[in-house]
């Protein structure tokens, strides 16, 4: 069997399941639990995440940094849904980006 080609659309695919998921019942769907506790939990779990990659990533192994990643995106992309940020509000940005100097680009933002 030939392995499929991956590519980043497999993180609009993933909305597009967490969105089918969100309606579904919670005892029944990881997704549509996430979803019940609401928008402060599920940042607290992407939190979670994000501290469990940054620790595979200064002493696991690529495999398991690899599984964190997955696990940090699925839990962000929850969030976004929760807040109502699409994929593609996401891709804009990243695309408004292209060929400025990260540096710049903050220096940019509005500061408080």
């Amino acid at each position: 069997m030939a392995k499929k080609k991956l590519s980043a659309d497999i993180l609009d695919e993933l909305h597009h399941v967490i969105v089918s998921r969100k309606g579904d019942n919670p005892e029944e769907s990881h997704t549509a639990r996430l979803f019940s506790k609401g928008v402060n939990k599920i940042a607290q779990k992407v939190g979670e995440e994000a501290v469990e990659t940054v620790i595979e990533a200064v002493g696991g192994s690529k495999e398991e940094l690899a599984a964190e990643s997955a696990d940090l995106l699925y839990h962000l992309l929850v969030l976004w849904e929760a807040r109502g940020v699409k994929p593609s509000d996401v891709w804009e940005a990243l695309e408004g980006r292209k060929g400025i100097s990260g540096i710049a680009e903050k220096a940019s933002r509005i500061k408080y």
